[in-house]
């Protein structure tokens, strides 16, 4: 039996992605970000797909998801750990997986154990890790592997945050020659004025995200969200739908009952109510609002225009995937679609599309 709720992942959508980025940094290198379990869908199944579409550096947040990525990857990739030498971890737990992580603090340093590879942090306007650039020491930080920081408002070219954060992090560079240096996400790699240094390091547009806002997505979609419909039931003007009756019929209104909800992932703010709209989800080839409260583990949608024939019980909505964008829909929920994607329960069916 199949379960109610099918995420599909594009495997050749992933590995199109890295190197549509590979080729946008080019002449830097490009690493692939797969933290946060590959942003949902498994760091395995990722790791092993962008190293064969030619990928060989790697970023994870925890060293737990460091010894993940080394035992799927064997020896040759390199593996950075972003969230640096955590509290409580011995130099041990990194070594023993061949781990680099991102030192970002004096504390941390004293730490580690120097013959090992690591990478430097330098804060340059985050204000959550990394070294402020007065305490920058090259006379007592030497043997990095790598330097780098992270971009607040990529996202936005026209901020000027970015530039402030480039001119700090060139004068960390100077203080470093030599050491490979890396600033870029996914969206600092299309910053008209961002320079890509020695390695990008996208995350979310390898999995389909749009890292140019506002503009038309780079990327393939490579994630695929369907959920089944349970039940369609009819309700007059006046009748409400879902917990509290945030949503109030305006006209006789046919509802499909869908079986997913926030113990899915599904973000709790989707669903129109009377206050305003929420995100959409395609059936049956139509766009059809989603209405009421989300619900733990169902969700409502608003079919009143399509044909009897065209939506019942085991038809799929698609909430996000080729037709219904990502971030498009996240927005629409009142959240972001990295948000979504790393919220991805375990009980849908996981349906894998190429990667020969």
């Amino acid at each position: 039996m199949s379960p109610p709720g099918r995420l599909t992942i594009d495997l050749d959508a992933l590995r199109d992605n890295w190197r549509r980025l590979a080729r946008e940094t080019a002449p830097a290198a490009c690493a692939a970000v797969i933290k946060a379990n590959g942003y949902g869908l498994g760091v395995e199944l990722v790791a092993v797909t962008l190293f064969n579409a030619g990928c060989r550096i790697f970023f994870v947040a925890h060293v737990g998801e460091g010894v993940r990525a080394r035992a799927a990857l064997g020896r040759e990739a390199r593996i950075f750990v972003l969230n640096g030498f955590e509290a409580g971890a011995e130099v041990g737990d990194y070594a023993g997986a061949t781990l680099a992580p991102v030192i970002g603090s004096a504390a941390e340093l004293a730490r580690w154990d120097r013959a090992l590879p690591f990478g430097l942090h330098v804060d340059t306007g985050m204000n959550r890790l990394g070294f402020a650039l007065g305490e920058l020491d090259p006379a007592r930080m030497g043997g990095a592997a790598l330097l780098m920081s992270h971009f607040v408002s990529a996202e936005d070219g026209d901020d000027p945050l970015n530039a402030r954060q480039i001119a700090a992090f060139e004068r960390a560079r100077a203080l470093f020659p030599g050491v490979p240096a890396s600033l870029a996400n996914s969206s600092g790699i299309f910053l008209p004025t961002g320079p890509h240094y020695d390695l990008a390091r996208p995350g979310y547009a390898l999995y389909g995200g749009n890292p140019t806002p506002g503009r038309e997505n780079p990327m393939r979609a490579a994630v695929t969200l369907e959920i089944a419909v349970q039940q369609t039931r009819w309700i007059e003007p006046g009748e409400t739908a879902g917990y509290n009756g945030r949503w109030t019929a305006r006209r006789r209104t046919k509802l499909a009952t869908l079986l997913a909800g926030y113990a899915d992932g599904l973000p709790f703010g989707a669903g129109a109510t009377d206050a305003g709209p929420g995100p959409e989800v395609r059936i049956a080839g139509r766009m059809c609002p989603l209405v009421g409260r989300m619900s733990m583990d169902l969700c409502i949608a608003d079919v009143t225009y399509l044909p009897d024939s065209a939506v019942g019980p085991g038809t799929r909505a698609e909430f996000f995937g080729p037709t219904v964008a990502l971030d498009t829909f996240a927005a629409k929920s009142g959240t972001i679609g990295y948000s979504v994607l790393t919220g991805l329960g375990a009980r849908y069916e996981r349906v894998l599309l190429g990667g020969g």
